[in-house]
């Protein structure tokens, strides 16, 4: 998590389990219901002292104000309706309380929180739609009666659903909505071992996120629009997560949904997941960024390669099958980023790709850094030392090498005020340009 924010920039952590029984957030001794947010405030303490905050997802049920006992996931957390919606609102409110006294009201109040995860997944919320908006509204209520500048949304759903409804239940009874979250996966299923992801990904669509953030975007309107769970596939066990293909998917992604979401939470940033079982090998097709011993992926360095983009899109103009194309002005120069990118079972090769830039000034240098099956790849050089299960710390180092993002000299052809770059893009790859201009630092080795 320190890793994720000093390298890539990320300002939020999202989890599952905040309320579970394992955080001891509210039991019932001799009944008398006792609440602790010690646990609690040991998770909230350590985000905070990096620099991150939360973004709070207030779930799962605490058992002892449970109306049931059906539980998900490895770690048993309860996804029944309260018994009481009194005593789930009182948690909620005793929680904020205790927030703000412990972080001040202004850090308090920059924190999202969502209500509840994935509510139209019976795995999540058996009780459906109709219960959901109830805990919505004991929630939502509880929040606002600590602090009118608190932030609440939802509905936090699994495939963008529920947003128009959940927005009418709310403008119906009054209830506040300062943001719309939900989540998206290209597969839109709920991974499992054996699933056939790449047949799943061969029948979506390249730019499928785009038309589901643009839907999405009209439903939430002038309110904060948050995918707070998202990736290349929702497969805990695709070995795309772990190669190029998810780095150019998650830059084409993020870069083509620039105006339409306001903030992405890429599901996970490590393989150190305890929803099923745990895999020993350092390469099973986790949802992480990093593998299990802390190696960067492929999306790691993708994410790294965003972080370092400036902030203003320029307009670029050409059309590719699979090749994208963006030019961003920064306070360092202008960065070039490039995917070639296809679906499983869709055509692609590589490809020639010749780009002007007009208007330009003199360049310094211009430095390529690559992501694809010959550059940051560290999975090519673990099977190439015959796959190990365990690695030991010679082989860790190795493979951290072998992730890196090295940036190299390109050629290139300037005159009469105009840049000319050609290079060739290797199938689901990214290519990151960097242009440096008179008074600006080359890119130093990394």
């Amino acid at each position: 998590m320190k890793r994720v924010h000093a390298e890539l920039g990320v300002r939020h952590v999202r989890f599952h389990g905040l309320l579970d029984d394992k955080t001891g957030t509210l039991i019932c001794q001799n009944k008398e219901l006792l609440y602790s947010f010690f646990n609690v405030d040991q998770a909230y303490d350590y985000i905070l002292s990096l620099g991150m905050n939360p973004l709070v997802e207030l779930s799962f049920m605490p058992s002892t104000i449970a109306s049931g006992d059906q539980t998900v996931m490895h770690y048993a957390a309860n996804v029944t309706l309260p018994a009481d919606y009194g005593r789930w609102a009182a948690l909620i409110e005793k929680l904020a309380r205790h927030w703000i006294v412990r972080y001040h009201l202004d850090v308090v109040r920059t924190w999202p929180m969502e209500v509840w995860n994935e509510p139209n997944m019976k795995s999540f919320w058996p009780a459906g739609q109709e219960a959901y908006f109830q805990l919505y509204r004991y929630t939502s209520l509880a929040l606002k009666n600590v602090d009118a500048g608190l932030q609440v949304g939802g509905p936090v759903t699994a495939k963008c659903a529920w947003i128009p409804e959940f927005l009418q239940f709310c403008e119906t009874n009054r209830l506040p909505v300062d943001f719309v979250s939900t989540h998206t996966y290209p597969t839109d299923a709920v991974g499992s071992p054996g699933q056939n992801t790449l047949e799943e990904l061969a029948h979506s669509r390249r730019s499928i996120l785009r038309e589901r953030a643009a839907k999405a975007r009209r439903e939430a309107g002038d309110r904060p629009l948050y995918f707070t769970e998202w990736s290349s596939s929702s497969n805990v066990q695709d070995s795309l997560h772990d190669e190029s293909f998810a780095a150019a998917y998650i830059v084409k992604t993020q870069l083509e949904n620039i105006g339409l979401v306001d903030g992405f939470s890429y599901w996970a940033f490590s393989d150190i997941f305890d929803e099923n079982f745990f895999p020993s090998e350092p390469f099973s097709g986790g949802f992480g960024l990093l593998n299990l011993y802390g190696i960067a992926k492929p999306s790691y360095r993708a994410y790294q390669l965003l972080h370092h983009i400036g902030e203003e899109l320029l307009l670029t103009d050409g059309l590719h099958s699979t090749v994208d194309a963006w030019v961003i002005r920064g306070k360092n120069g202008l960065t070039l980023m490039f995917t070639n990118l296809a679906l499983p079972e869709h055509l692609i090769r590589a490809e020639t790709v010749r780009m002007t830039l007009a208007q330009c000034d003199p360049p310094t240098g211009v430095w390529a850094q690559r992501i694809d099956t010959e550059n940051a790849n560290p999975k090519r050089l673990w099977q190439e030392m015959g796959s190990p299960r365990y690695l030991n710390a010679q082989q860790v180092e190795l493979l951290e090498a072998a992730s890196a993002c090295v940036p190299a000299p390109l050629p290139y052809k300037y005159e009469e005020q105009t840049l000319e770059l050609e290079l060739v893009l290797p199938p689901q790859s990214v290519t990151a340009i960097t242009v440096t201009t008179t008074g600006i630092t080359p890119l130093p080795d990394a």
